[in-house]
């Protein structure tokens, strides 16, 4: 009894001691000999504290060319002739760069970005290395066919030639085979010995129509599309830590289709499966087999907008060339239908067209006059503005703006860049 009578209290003793210390509420206040009234007045709860947002203030830069009526380079404009508008509002430049005969001018430096709340960073040492211009040659051999490797090295000997000069600064990715990364350089040597290393490893149309499909379409074919485009985005992403130069992405590829040559694959799996491809088993609503294929386009769009925007966001332009040239047809030994033959060439060259005119590029396909494209890409690339501005629209929900560049000048002709987006929020 006595040891029974000592229990108790301890456990009265630790309520009494938990309740006071917790606070649980009124009738924990009641029990341990406190009064309701002055546990109202100690307990009442905190006004609510209003949340901070911090947001980051980035310099937004575009790309400006502004020629006259004969087509010539206009190299003279002030400050105070261009004029930016941001989903239609008045943005104030702040910083105005001129790159003529791949001569770099910096007419107007950039203020410092706003004061923002938080950890306050030195300021960023300035670079004497502002000469020249900026290369990235992409060369995606996962989505070059083998036969078109003499091609693709004839182009970029062309390049040698007539687009990358002393001075300029370049670096070589490979998605595939290939195995070529090279840093931003000047050694044009490099260059010379990626050449040689450079080697198709594409999908031959056979190999489309043969290969194990997925609701996804050609799992292999998604695969090499994810590689390809998920390197490229990286590529983007470390770009944007160049300011104030204008960087030329060489997009050497023969271009995507999510979906190549639909009705020969069902054909083909028909076969294998015993059955005959009628009209109703080919369409993707009424074959389990084909469910999710019919969405294979608007995936591809998808992704190529994500990459537009983080070329975008980079100042960074696509100049897409297909090593194929001018393509007239199937080869005599791919057995494949002509008129699904010219839709997976249109798609392909569509995919690239989006790449480089999102981008503020030139696509160069179904041609073979590859140094006109070159010198064109030239010149581009060595008569430009970069105006920047720091936005003034707060929104961080507006995710996509447009942008006008527009010049004072009467009798000239701007081109930039129409969009950009702000980078995705981070990870939580």
């Amino acid at each position: 009894m006595r040891t029974m009578a000592k229990w108790l209290t301890a456990a009265a003793l630790m309520a009494g001691i938990l309740t006071v210390s917790g606070s649980a509420g009124p009738l924990a206040a009641v029990a341990a000999g406190g009064a309701p009234g002055r546990l109202a007045q100690s307990t009442a709860p905190a006004a609510p504290q209003q949340p901070t947002f911090r947001v980051q203030v980035d310099l937004v830069t575009t790309d400006v060319i502004v020629r006259d009526g004969n087509g010539q380079f206009v190299s003279d404009l002030r400050l105070d002739e261009f004029e930016v508008l941001e989903d239609g509002v008045p943005q104030s430049i702040v910083s105005l760069v001129l790159t003529h005969g791949g001569r770099v001018f910096n007419v107007q430096a950039p203020p410092p970005a706003p004061v923002q709340e938080g950890i306050i960073l030195p300021a960023a040492r300035p670079t004497n290395d502002a000469a020249g211009r900026v290369f990235l040659i992409f060369i995606d051999d996962l989505h070059l066919d083998f036969r078109l490797t003499p091609r693709t090295r004839d182009l970029m000997q062309r390049m040698l030639r007539n687009l990358i000069h002393e001075g300029d600064m370049f670096g070589i990715v490979s998605t595939g085979t290939s195995s070529i990364s090279e840093q931003l350089t000047y050694d044009r040597q490099v260059l010379e010995a990626s050449i040689k290393k450079v080697t198709g490893s594409g999908l031959r149309p056979e190999d489309l129509i043969k290969v194990p499909q997925s609701p996804q379409g050609p799992a292999e074919l998604r695969y090499r599309a994810h590689v390809a485009f998920s390197t490229a985005y990286q590529l983007m992403r470390n770009l944007e830590n160049l300011r104030n130069r204008r960087k030329a992405v060489i997009y050497i590829s023969s271009g995507y289709d999510f979906n190549p040559f639909a009705t020969s694959r069902l054909k083909y799996e028909a076969e294998l499966s015993g059955y005959e491809a009628d009209s109703t088993a080919m369409n993707p609503f009424n074959n389990p087999r084909l469910q999710g294929t019919q969405f294979l386009e608007a995936d591809l769009v998808r992704e190529l907008a994500e990459l537009t925007r983080a070329a975008n966001r980079a100042n960074a332009t696509f100049y897409t060339i297909d090593p194929r040239g001018l393509v007239a047809g199937p080869d005599l030994d791919q057995e494949v239908e002509t008129a699904e033959w010219n839709e997976h060439v249109r798609e392909t060259q569509d995919s690239l067209r989006v790449l480089a005119e999102q981008t503020g590029g030139i696509a160069v396909v179904n041609q073979n006059d590859f140094d006109r494209a070159l010198k064109r890409i030239d010149a581009e690339t060595s008569d430009y503005y970069v105006l920047g501005y720091y936005s003034s629209n707060p929104d961080p929900l507006k995710r996509t703006r447009r942008i006008e560049v527009k010049a004072r000048r009467s009798g000239v002709e701007v081109w930039s860049r129409t969009s950009y987006s702000l980078r995705p929020p981070p990870a939580q």
